[in-house]
């Protein structure tokens, strides 16, 4: 489960698509025809809310743009709710609503034959159980009926609880591996002496390990009841059907006559700075500062949220210049956690080795108390705007994750808090930013590494408890959103609709491959592909390749790096550019109108890159800190070691992986002349590739690729770098990671396979089967039924280009575990060897598998992503039809054939990152 995620910005968290409330039907049509005694409230921008007589309150957000549905199931109870010895148990409950009730004993199982996809998650305010598939009322209906027996059914056996133990102390573990999780949780712990959001959402381990069950049935039935949840239901989907079948299988539920806990306790003013150092192995230095803040329901919030963005931004805000600026922390960041109750805001900054924390604490510090005698500036507060709004926009804009965010908002205090939020941005006063961000952002208010005392302390406001019913009183929200018709994600509509005709430029051919259609908000996701030398001509520019793509967005000859990105926000853009060995990738989201200009943008910071030299120098840094880290974490140290195994390539050859210390050489040894020759060489026209898919005009995208292209130079002639099928000889490596909870586990294979192969379906099925889903061998075994993994799976890498792949196995557990973890996957690798896969396990991953395929030709950024690759290999989404074909037609005996001529146990290589001290205490 994604469990104990505090609460982070909601702009950050996913993308939202809000429709009218509903499809081919009028909200008069709805309200006058809902099934008995549901009633209907409030309803803002395309969604709406009705409660049942039993209390369950329901938000629809109906929107046929995209052919997907989304459930979400919220449960008001968090970490916030546990008393004394009950820590964890909200999460513990996440996990074992998963394992069943007396008519359904694995629901992620069930959830995987039927192409869900499905997860829970826990924090301090709400517990929720959401899932996404390609839209049809049959899964729908079934689903809506799960989380009904879920509700009031589950379980809560002693056996689930003890099966699923080992796999909670696995997440627990991975937590406690991670410094920045370690040091914020203890800040948290520090901050809030009283209230529970001082707890971990995990719990503590004591409470997790000892957990009563007859307790955990209790918590379980006081809170998981329908008048303390929310059902969220996004996408495409009929109204009127919804709802029927929601009042059918909730309606039966009674009304609890149970009567919730009140909730007292409040967090007292803090009334000096506090201090917490902790001490671990492994991981680079960390500095922070937490201060308390109000609900997200406050009036103040909204303005201290941008506050703290305009502090926080990389790389225009304050702390990145004076931290990043002076070389005092190679990388900044900071958030407002919106919460139901007061909680913080949290700034934080990455070190690298040797660099002084003391003195970069109090400069955080400083810069953080400076706003009083520094005001904010209205060009920081539109420039912040501008990206929130932009942020706002594209969640707006995406129905996969509508259900998430409101329900990240209905934990907050009231699902319309998405949509005032927008509008108290909109019309922000400099003046209110300012005043709220100074009277908490106060030495006395803070938690942080060092302890300065202070002779007059400040008090920060007391009152910031939600005032939703003031702030909501007549608030209406904007008018109705527009109708977007539906999209037939089919691959013969996808191909028909495609313009594949290249562009003729005077300096080489543009491969084109343009979807338009109608999105909400009129979004449009487009990639960007240059190409250029060969395996020959880019001996020994390994490093200077990647750098160069990594710093393209850093500035040009005539833009900085801050007007570059204060130019993607004008354009409402997110922009990602990176590349290496031959290549550039663009991605590129934005609006209609913008594309065009965005396009040509992009083309000028590639082609005009001038990689400014004190950029570079934080570049090394950062690269010098991550590889830092690299070499501590298990899950890293495991994938250099195999990826080192089986690379034949000698040093100076693009294809060549690096040890991490030569990794870090290399990156120390990048000057900005290498960065200038590079670009200056192989960046040109010649080979290039330009996807689209969404709202936008083809041929405003064509001209703006014209104009982009015009004039440059022809780079030196592309050739694919070749990955051939070489040998691997078995072996293994024990890595030993000292005082790291958790082990991680990775054997490989290499195949001499092709994706043109007539057994490739069969092979793809096989790996599906194998672990490749939550009904597979491996996860069953290992995952459910002995609990020794939070993770495990295997993926399948094979080649289009040439007869070439590998196949990986991969499990996360407790270096305890390890020899039990070894001795499961050799035995279910030998059971699928000797048994085979059966009948009925082939039929449901083959309708599993064309669900999920159907559900990813439904994004727009996949299909941009498809057609750059199908571009390159002269394919079409008749390939994807296919695939789909041989996939409907496989039988259990072609899928073992398959699996008994590829998968030989004996040719894998394995690595295993762990604790050696744990490991031997276990075997002792």
């Amino acid at each position: 489960m994604l469990s104990y995620l505090r609460s982070f910005p909601l702009v950050l968290l996913a993308s939202i698509l809000l429709l009218a409330p509903s499809i081919g039907q009028t909200k008069q049509d709805v309200a006058t025809r809902l099934p008995a005694g549901v009633v209907q409230h409030s309803a803002v921008e395309g969604v709406t809310e009705y409660s049942l007589p039993n209390g369950l309150r329901v938000l629809l957000a109906p929107d046929a743009s995209k052919p997907t549905t989304t459930v979400n199931m919220t449960y008001l109870v968090g970490a916030r709710h546990e008393n004394y010895g009950q820590t964890g148990m909200a999460h513990l409950l996440e996990h074992l609503l998963f394992r069943g009730t007396p008519s359904m004993r694995n629901a992620l199982a069930e959830f995987s034959k039927r192409g869900l996809a499905a997860n829970g998650s826990t924090t301090s305010d709400r517990t929720n159980y959401y899932a996404s598939f390609a839209a049809n009322p049959e899964t729908l209906d079934w689903y809506l009926r799960w989380q009904a027996d879920a509700m009031v059914n589950s379980l809560i056996a002693r056996e689930d609880l003890d099966a699923e133990m080992t796999v909670v102390r696995n997440e627990m573990e991975r937590g406690e591996n991670s410094p920045f999780q370690v040091l914020m949780q203890q800040m948290q712990a520090a901050a809030f002496r009283w209230h529970n959001y001082g707890h971990s959402t995990i719990g503590a381990r004591s409470d997790v390990e000892n957990v009563d069950i007859a307790q955990l049935r209790a918590f379980y039935h006081q809170y998981y009841q329908p008048d303390n949840a929310v059902l969220i239901v996004s996408g495409l989907f009929d109204p009127l059907d919804t709802l029927q079948t929601i009042a059918d299988a909730f309606g039966v539920i009674e009304r609890p006559t149970r009567v919730l806990p009140p909730e007292y306790t409040v967090e007292p003013i803090q009334d000096g700075e506090r201090l917490v150092t902790v001490r671990r192995h492994g991981g680079s230095p960390l500095i922070a500062a937490m201060f308390h803040a109000p609900a997200a329901g406050h009036p103040d919030f909204t303005a201290l949220d941008i506050g703290v963005s305009i502090l926080a931004d990389t790389p225009s805000g304050r702390l990145y210049k004076s931290l990043v600026g002076n070389k005092l922390s190679t990388g900044v960041f900071g958030f407002a956690a919106g919460l139901n109750q007061p909680g913080y805001v949290f700034f934080g900054a990455e070190l690298e080795e040797g660099m002084d924390q003391d003195e970069a604490l109090q400069t955080l510090q400083d810069t953080l108390g400076s706003i009083g005698q520094e005001p904010f500036t209205n060009e920081e507060l539109e420039r912040i705007r501008n990206q929130w709004l932009t942020d706002w926009a594209q969640v707006y804009a995406n129905p996969a994750s509508l259900a998430s965010a409101l329900s990240e908002n209905v934990a907050d205090g009231d699902w319309r808090l998405f949509f005032l939020e927008r509008d108290q941005v909109e019309h922000l006063q400099l003046e209110d930013v300012q005043r709220v961000t100074t009277a908490y952002l106060i030495p006395s208010n803070r938690t942080s590494g060092l302890y300065v005392p202070t002779k007059k302390p400040l008090r920060a406001p007391q009152d910031g408890h939600s005032q939703l019913e003031t702030l909501l009183k007549g608030y209406q929200g904007k008018g109705a959103s527009q109708v977007v018709e539906a999209f037939d994600p089919s691959p013969a509509h996808i191909n028909e609709t495609t313009q594949r005709t290249p562009l003729t430029l005077p300096n080489g051919e543009v491969k084109l491959a343009l979807l338009p259609k109608p999105t909400r908000g009129n979004r449009v996701e487009a990639k960007l592909l240059i190409q250029f030398g060969d395996a020959e001509s880019l001996k020994g520019q390994r490093s200077v390749s990647s750098a160069v793509a990594d710093l393209l967005e850093h500035g040009t000859h005539d833009m900085s790096r801050q007007e570059i990105q204060d130019q993607y926000n004008k354009l409402q853009a997110n922009v990602g550019i990176g590349g290496g060995a031959g290549l550039v990738v663009a991605s590129l989201s934005t609006t209609q109108d913008n594309l065009p200009a965005l396009v040509e943008l992009v083309l000028h910071v590639i082609r005009d890159a001038n990689f400014p030299k004190e950029e570079l120098s934080r570049y090394q840094a950062q690269a010098s800190t991550a590889i830092k880290n690299a070499m501590s974490e298990p899950s890293a140290l495991a994938s250099r070691a195999l990826a080192r195994h089986d690379n034949p390539w000698p040093r100076d050859d693009i294809r060549y992986t690096p040890s991490f210390e030569e990794a870090q050489q290399e990156a120390a040894a990048l000057t900005r002349k290498q960065l200038v020759d590079f670009h200056s060489r192989f960046y040109g026209a010649g080979t290039i590739g330009f996807s689209a898919v969404g709202a936008f005009d083809p041929d405003a995208v064509k001209a703006a690729l014209t104009r982009g292209l015009k004039g440059w130079q022809q780079a030196p002639a592309y050739q694919r770098i070749s990955d051939p099928y070489q040998p691997v000889p078995a072996e293994t490596f024990n890595i030993d990671t000292p005082d790291k909870a958790n082990a991680f586990y990775l054997s490989t294979a290499v195949l001499k396979a092709q994706d043109t192969d007539p057994d490739y379906a069969a092979l793809y099925m096989a790996n599906y089967l194998l672990g490749g889903s939550e009904t597979s061998r491996l996860w069953e075994r290992i995952r459910v039924k002995d609990g020794l993994s939070y993770d495990v799976g295997s993926s399948l890498d094979i080649s289009s280009y040439e007869p070439s792949g590998d196949w990986s196995i991969y499990a996360i557990h407790a270096p305890e575990n390890t020899e039990k973890l070894l001795t499961a996957v050799n035995e279910e690798l030998q059971r699928a060897l000797k048994e085979g896969f059966t009948d009925e396990e082939v039929r449901e991953g083959v309708q599993a598998l064309l669900n999920y395929r159907r559900l990813a030709r439904t994004r727009d950024g996949v299909l941009a992503s498809a057609w750059i690759n199908y571009l390159q290999l002269d394919r079409s989404f008749e390939w994807s039809a296919q695939i789909d074909e041989a996939l409907s037609k496989l039988t259990a005996e072609q899928v073992n054939a398959a699996l008994r001529k590829a998968l030989d146990p004996s040719t894998f290589s394995t690595a295993i990152a762990a604790d050696h001290s744990k490991q031997g205490k276990a075997q002792q």
